[in-house]
């Protein structure tokens, strides 16, 4: 059988580990907000030029009268 006698005090070492421990770091989310922004504005722009622009066929069809 394992002994589990220790030197060390148990809650010491359990208050060590949590102080050594890494802190979880926040999640950010104005990065995503940002690029999300950033497409919106930029798909909103191609809209708006897609709209503005002028057609691209400038051929004039002739009207021929009917037979």
């Amino acid at each position: 059988m394992a002994s589990t006698l220790s030197a060390l005090d148990a809650e010491a070492m359990a208050q060590a580990r949590a102080l050594l421990a890494t802190p979880a770091r926040p999640v950010r989310m104005w990065p995503v907000l940002g690029a999300a922004a950033a497409l919106a504005v930029a798909s909103l722009g191609f809209a708006t030029a897609m709209l503005a622009a002028p057609p691209l066929v400038t051929e004039h069809v002739t009207h021929s009268p009917p037979r």
